[in-house]
């Protein structure tokens, strides 16, 4: 189920609700068992509603946040939701599957991940993919051994989600610089290489350009930004033209899906794959240019929530 995280597919804002009609189990169920003791004081407690916490789930450890907590049979348990991804995915789990959130954890969180990602039988069959639906893990199609940073892309699409999904805000349009700006700056970062190879990577940075306009209104939108792209894209502009880094880094979250579909032999694929792995590179060592550091909440939401009690 969750092993090692993939491909990500569904963008509806609904990817970050929780979903308490599924949380009933048999012990629920069950009349006349032995008596529980009297649940101790929420003081006691290790983790709290709202709290950021590391999950354990299968083999990996994902960030999550405790969302209910509840004492049942004698022992605490912690509804979580995994940031990212899809309220599918929330659960109950017991003390054993948590740890907090520091600096230590984390590190420890980092290093049982990469030992995932290099072993063999970390990657999903493509039919288990399409469950994952939340924006996160580029690491499997853009293997590690090509040297790039996954924390870098991961963090970004993250904190997108949280930007868009839980805090209600939005990527303020149009962007500057916009994916065309961005597209050409890398193309002059590059041409120092030799004619035949900049022309491969301005045919490449085309198809990518290509790829993004088509897909973005389709599968790289959240629920709740299709009246801004309405709004946005007048007068048959681009998508390109008008949105940044910040949804161009979503899209190779979905080139897997796209380019198994374009049947591309293994070797070109794993050439091609190179040259995406030095343009994601290029993003992050220019990441403070080319990414916002908070997004805007919309001109409604700000005066809804102006508006005094009544």
């Amino acid at each position: 189920m969750r092993g090692s995280k993939t491909v990500v597919s569904d963008t509806d804002s609904s990817a970050t609700q929780s979903d308490s009609s599924a949380t009933k189990t048999d012990s629920d169920m069950i009349d006349g068992e032995d008596e529980e003791v009297s649940a101790p004081s929420p003081d006691s407690c290790p983790f709290s509603e709202g709290e950021k916490v590391l999950a354990f789930h299968e083999t990996q450890i994902y960030e999550a946040k405790v969302t209910k907590v509840d004492f049942k049979m004698n022992e605490w348990r912690f509804y979580v939701h995994y940031l990212g991804w899809s309220k599918n995915w929330d659960e109950w789990v017991h003390l054993d599957r948590l740890m907090k959130n520091t600096d230590e954890n984390v590190r420890k969180q980092e290093q049982l991940n990469a030992n995932q990602r290099t072993h063999k039988n970390a990657k999903l069959p493509r039919t288990s993919q399409t469950k994952q639906k939340g924006y996160y893990a580029i690491d499997l199609f853009l293997p590690c051994k090509y040297g790039m940073d996954y924390n870098f892309c991961n963090k970004r699409l993250v904190d997108d989600c949280e930007f868009i999904t839980h805090l209600g805000k939005l990527v303020k349009l149009p962007r500057t610089p916009n994916v065309d700006d961005i597209m050409k700056k890398y193309l002059d970062y590059r041409s120092k290489d030799t004619l035949k190879k900049t022309h491969s990577v301005e045919e490449i940075l085309k198809g990518l350009c290509c790829y993004f306009d088509k897909a973005l209104p389709v599968m790289l939108l959240y629920k709740n930004e299709r009246q801004q792209y309405e709004k946005a894209i007048a007068h048959d502009a681009s998508p390109s033209s008008v949105y940044g880094a910040e949804h161009l880094l979503r899209l190779f979250v979905k080139l897997p899906e796209l380019l198994l579909n374009a049947n591309i032999e293994e070797e070109t694929l794993k050439d091609l794959q190179q040259k995406l792995v030095d343009f994601l590179k290029f993003l992050q060592k220019n990441q403070n240019a080319f990414f916002l550091s908070t997004y805007h909440v919309p001109d409604d939401v700000e005066a809804s929530t102006n508006k005094p009690d009544v």
